[in-house]
């Protein structure tokens, strides 16, 4: 393929897409509808502008193998403790109950047992995409119908590692090797206990390196304060590990999730899902085009109703499966019929698995093309299905839905964010947890952070004046940002960003001095702490003590000064940016300030002896 034919190539599935999906969008569809859509268009089945896919698949399968780095790093300890029921007993009953049904079926339609049991397990697969935007369009994503989908969803996807281990025990073994496309020159030709110890090596070496190598690497990359350089280094981790799982003929995916887990923990989990989620959409959306593009219009043509009678019968098993689960389950029935219908269609790894197991030999040619019409037709069908459930059943009258939960079912709904993490960040987010409010703490020094974790402080790396960021942590759903960052500049940058995105969030602002306090009240900050004041009044109601004053004129002292300087503080807030103006009326205020304070103290002083004289002690 020539340099003019790529150009040509990248041109048309990027003018497609852009097309395609915010017609989608427009119209209630979802992206991955347009996307589907914009495929099929362009693909050699109808308007034939681009050829073959097969070379744009192999690329675009590399987003499949990010999403799984993606989930892998959400699969933390406490996640999975958290949510044990949702995952593994309700995901896990979908799984095996629908796989189990969908196998039957086919072995009644004359599919060999092994040919029906493959087919079974790749279908009853879901589409994250698919499910966890239309719940958030349609504000169902919190709550009962959230919680359960987003469990099922998960399991599914921690499934597919094992499938890929399992489909080709299933299939017969003959030349599977090189039409999976993950077979190993490498090991060809070798005995089979030597392909098994290759495994083993790479394996061992993903494990003790995300352990015990990748850490250090970060640290050192991020020290450097480059952020295209991490966000290199955060691909070259997942192509690193893909490459190597490739190399042994293992799928790639499953080096990729394995690399994810063995990251979940790390303080530098936000920022490499940050850095790496835009690669994700776009390979995603490009892998969804391909996938359109091969639907085989001829064959649509040619079995219209036996497509219709399978689709239709797919979404149905899949919806009464989940329905009784979800029922078993104690989900109300609409939440449950909510959740089932929302979990109806195939699922995007469908389309990798039917490949695998076309190579595995567990499928034939013709068996993998027609599922895989299936599935892409159950994907296009479903966002019309959920709008028909919540215009019939969710909007009709007496069957609305109970208001979604406060309680979030996942950590990206913290109750605060607390930007920078150093010694004034460290007290608002210790007095904030020790009152049991959720906190996500993001700190750009990897230095810091270092002490920190070895204290058993939980920070996070990363610059938080980065809207996507942000937004990785769970600004859209928190009530409160606390930006205590060092950098003056970048505090007045994030405030104005985060109060521009997130216009519900309450801002706190850590202040330098009075000038850029009113610097961040003017970019929208809700309350500012000037971050000596405080500990400067302190250190004077002690000194005043040492100098022989009690400490009820100390702390009274203390107290009128913080009054008066307040007032100072609102009255000037009008004129900060007049520079003469507002130096001659500061110095105007603090001379009245210093005379009202001399005044207000002698007279304490006054009321100090009296009560001295009558015996009685000074409150």
């Amino acid at each position: 393929m020539d340099q003019h034919s790529i150009l040509l190539q990248a041109l048309v599935y990027l003018a497609a897409g852009v097309i395609s999906v915010p017609i989608a969008k427009r119209l209630g569809l979802g992206s991955v509808l347009g996307y589907l859509v914009a495929g099929a268009a362009i693909g050699p089945y109808a308007l034939n502008l681009v050829g073959e896919a097969g070379d744009v698949m192999r690329v675009a399968e590399f987003g499949v193998v990010i999403l799984l780095f993606l989930i892998g790093l959400e699969v933390r300890p406490a996640l999975l403790w958290r949510m044990r029921g949702a995952i593994f007993g309700l995901g896990g009953a979908q799984l095996v109950g629908t796989a189990a049904v969908l196998a039957a079926a086919g072995m009644a339609m004359g599919l060999d047992g092994r040919t029906a049991l493959a087919a079974g397990l790749i279908l009853a697969l879901s589409s994250t995409a698919i499910v966890l935007q239309s719940l958030e369009e349609k504000g169902l994503r919190q709550g009962a119908i959230g919680e359960a989908a987003f469990g099922v969803l998960l399991f599914q996807d921690l499934a597919v590692i094992p499938l890929f281990a399992l489909l080709p025990l299933l299939g017969s073994g003959v030349g599977h090797t090189e039409a999976s496309g993950h077979g190993s020159a490498l090991l060809d030709g070798l005995p089979g206990w030597v392909g098994a110890l290759a495994v083993m090596a790479a394996v061992g070496v993903v494990v003790v390196g995300g352990r015990y190598l990748t850490r250090p690497m970060f640290r050192f990359i991020a020290a450097a304060r480059l952020r295209e350089i991490f966000t290199a280094s955060a691909l070259l981790l997942v192509v690193a590990v893909a490459a190597l799982m490739q190399l042994v003929g293992l799928s790639p995916a499953l080096g990729a999730f394995l690399a994810g887990v063995l990251l979940a923990e790390s303080e530098f989990r936000r920022e490499l899902e940050t850095d790496i989620e835009p690669f994700r959409g776009l390979l995603l959306g490009l892998f969804f085009i391909t996938v359109g593009a091969g639907l085989d219009f001829a064959m649509v043509a040619a079995q219209p109703l036996l497509l219709l009678a399978l689709v239709g019968g797919l979404m149905l098993l899949k919806v009464l499966v989940m329905f009784a689960a979800a029922r078993a389950a104690r989900l109300s029935p609409r939440d449950a019929a909510a959740t089932a219908v929302a979990l109806a269609q195939g699922g995007e790894f469908a389309f990798v698995l039917f490949g695998f197991a076309l190579g595995a030999g567990v499928l034939g040619a013709e068996q993998a093309k027609l599922l895989t019409a299936v599935v892409a037709l159950s994907m296009a069908c479903t966002p019309l299905a959920m709008a028909a459930f919540e215009r019939w059943v969710l909007k009709h009258p007496g069957a609305g839905l109970a208001e979604p939960e406060d309680t979030p079912y996942d950590d990206g709904a913290p109750d605060a964010i607390i930007a920078g993490f150093g010694r004034f960040g460290q007290v608002t987010a210790r007095l904030l947890i020790a009152n049991d409010f959720r906190t996500v703490t993001l700190d750009a020094s990897i230095e810091q952070i270092d002490t920190l974790r070895r204290f058993g402080m939980e920070v996070h790396y990363g610059d938080a004046s980065r809207l996507d960021l942000l937004r990785t942590a769970g600004a859209e759903k928190a009530r409160l940002l606390v930006v205590a960052i060092d950098d003056r500049d970048k505090a007045l940058e994030m405030v104005e960003i985060a109060r521009q995105a997130f216009p519900h969030l309450t801002v706190l602002a850590r202040a330098w001095d009075r000038r850029h306090a009113y610097e961040l009240l003017s970019k929208g900050a809700h309350e500012v702490e000037r971050e000596t004041f405080e500990g400067g009044l302190s250190m004077g109601r002690r000194a005043l003590k040492r100098l022989g004053l009690s400490d009820y004129r100390a702390t009274r002292a203390a107290t009128l000064f913080r009054q008066h300087d307040r007032t100072l503080f609102d009255q000037l807030a009008p004129i900060y940016g007049e520079e003469e103006r507002f130096i001659l009326a500061t110095r105007a205020s603090r001379e009245t300030m210093d005379q009202l304070l001399r005044a207000e103290m002698s007279q304490v002083a006054e009321d100090e002896r009296v009560a001295e004289d009558a015996g009685k002690p000074t409150v």
